[in-house]
């Protein structure tokens, strides 16, 4: 019965959440307070070794580096399509001001 209570009264200490990504990452942090509890007390299976073994892996640690580069890589060709954007929007604004200087009028602006 005291087990029982304890639960209650943890229960009634944890503060509601308010997004997915809030409870979320409880969820996620209880899992992992209970598996490290397991592994402490060697009742952890050895499904549970081996996942914690699988994170540490040096391949582990490689495909995170070159995920994160994977997305530096995105990041650095979106930012490099937004300016070519940019330059090709000051051409146009150039070509049409020498356009107007020299006093050529396209047909699809509007004349003074």
């Amino acid at each position: 019965m005291a087990q029982n209570r304890t639960k209650t009264d943890k229960k009634a200490n944890i503060r509601p959440t308010f997004t997915t990504e809030e409870r979320q990452n409880r969820l996620t942090a209880m899992a992992m307070d209970l598996a490290e509890q397991r592994l402490l007390d060697g009742t952890a299976s050895n499904q549970m070794i081996c996942h914690f073994l699988k994170l540490g892996s040096e391949k582990e640690r490689l495909d995170k580096v070159n995920l994160q580069e994977e997305i530096n890589l995105k990041i650095a060709k979106r930012e490099a399509l937004e300016g070519a954007k940019h330059i090709e929007e000051l051409y146009t604004n150039a070509l049409k001001a020498m356009q107007s200087y020299s006093g050529q009028v396209s047909d699809d602006e509007d004349v003074y």
